[in-house]
């Protein structure tokens, strides 16, 4: 398996994060802003860095239930599906976004510092835990 692009889709941001050729360690990379042109934005992104595999978070609910923010992610996996050869598979995201602020939180950074960062990190989180799955 080659390089695989992980995406934590929100209303504002979009985090990105890719992992290395061997796919065994996902690294933050970027964020998008969330708007007309994101799509464009990752396909981008993803053939820059020759991402044979794109791995978008699924905001379920606690109990497993598909809420109005996973139909919002569907939604952007679907245009995002239409612009690019690259299988796009959804993987379980609950509490990532948690872990992120936590991990930050650890390393030092305050608030307004984890603000630019803890959509790459969940983006991060989401991808090494599909990797680990694999």
């Amino acid at each position: 398996m080659g390089r695989v692009l992980g995406i934590d889709h929100g209303d504002v941001r979009i985090g990105i994060a890719l992992s290395d050729e061997t796919a065994f360690l996902a690294s933050p990379l970027s964020t998008v802003q969330n708007g007309p042109g994101a799509v464009d934005e990752i396909v981008a992104l993803a053939e820059e860095y020759d991402a044979e595999k794109i791995v978008i978070g699924l905001p379920l609910n606690m109990d497993g239930s598909a809420g109005s923010a996973t139909e919002k992610t569907r939604t952007f996996a679907a245009k995002l599906a239409k612009k690019t050869d690259a299988p796009i598979v959804e993987s379980d995201e609950r509490l990532t976004t948690v872990s992120a602020h936590q991990n930050l939180r650890e390393a030092g950074l305050n608030g307004r510092q984890r603000k630019g960062v803890v959509d790459m990190a969940a983006a991060q989180i989401i991808l090494q835990d599909w990797l680990d799955a694999q």
